[in-house]
């Protein structure tokens, strides 16, 4: 077994419940925001959907350069739902294409991020996926989802029941 395998994986079981949770996302509340620094609903829902393939993008080779204002730019403010869902779609290809592409001697490699020429942070690219395609995702699923809260919209099972969903529940064994 590779050691990407185990992630690609958890990354087919965590889109899954990405989805869910993205296709909760209110449409016509997109430019919705709980507070005046916060991302807009929008922006935080396309950057759930697109994280991990445009990590895993990053990844392909051993650096990788930002300017500072790409570092701390927010999404783009999506047009609709349908766009969201289909970015988290092409995303997870993506990020699943270019992962199954990583034998071990790759995802051992280091990898290198550069913010107007200084080096931000190296580390091997297998610590970037474990860190920033899952961890910083998951960070921001949750995010989400406290958003969706704030909206009064169900907010589906993510690690077990939400306040509104219960798996156990559709299983019979509530």
């Amino acid at each position: 077994m590779r050691i990407v395998d185990s992630i690609l994986m958890e990354l087919d079981q965590e889109a899954a419940t990405t989805k869910r949770v993205l296709e909760r996302v209110p449409g016509d509340r997109l430019t919705w925001k709980p507070h005046g620094k916060s991302m807009s609903l929008g922006q935080l829902a396309l950057h759930v959907a697109t994280t991990p393939g445009d990590v895993a993008g990053m990844l392909l080779s051993d650096e990788f350069e930002m300017t500072p204002e790409e570092f701390t730019s927010l999404p783009p403010q999506p047009e609709t739902l349908a766009d969201i869902v289909r970015a988290h779609d092409e995303g997870r290809a993506k990020a699943k294409q270019i992962l199954s592409g990583l034998d071990d001697a790759a995802a051992t490699a280091m990898w290198t991020l550069k913010v107007g020429g200084a080096v931000a942070f190296s580390a091997p690219k297998i610590g970037i996926v474990r860190s920033i395609v899952l961890n910083h995702w998951y960070h921001h699923r949750g995010q989400l989802s406290v958003y969706l809260r704030l909206l009064d919209v169900p907010v589906p099972s993510i690690y077990g029941p939400s306040a509104d969903e219960s798996p156990f529940a559709q299983a019979g064994r509530a």
